[in-house]
């Protein structure tokens, strides 16, 4: 993620631009797979050691109540941040807590009409996420 993108990305969200939120923008897309918040901390403070703890944990928050970054919650209740706001599914590898991303938009596009005519009792659905859960046969990402 370039500069200017990450720029555009905060001033379309309304927030300014300031050094600690590009900060904490350049840790999502240099650690990419879905990193922990205590993993970005670390990015963060390595590279930006000015960057208050306190700080970057309000950031994420900030930035996932403004629609910039989505939890994704593992089998063992860890929370790890997605910057990718594209539809996308997630595949969980038990053995060793990676996470990879998972684009087919037909099963988007299938999960979405099934749930246009299956009504859950008092229940709106506002968005489908699936997480497939199993182990990575050759333990290599998908991605590279």
């Amino acid at each position: 993620m370039k500069k200017e993108k990450i720029s555009m990305d905060l001033k379309n969200s309304n927030l300014k631009v300031t050094p600690q939120r590009m900060a904490v923008l350049e840790a999502l897309d240099s650690l990419k797979n879905h990193p922990t918040a205590d993993k970005i901390k670390e990015y963060v403070i390595k590279n930006h050691p000015n960057v208050a703890v306190g700080t970057i944990y309000k950031t994420l928050e900030t930035f996932f109540e403004k629609g910039l970054v989505k939890k994704v919650k593992t089998e063992k209740d860890v929370m790890r941040y997605d910057a990718i706001l594209k539809k996308h599914h997630h595949l969980y590898c038990e053995d060793t807590e990676q996470i990879e991303d998972f684009f087919d938009d037909k099963l988007t596009k299938m999960l979405e009409e099934y749930f246009k005519k299956r009504e859950i009792p008092n229940f709106q659905v506002k968005d489908l996420k699936l997480q497939i859960i199993g182990t990575f046969i050759n333990k290599k990402s998908l991605n590279k």
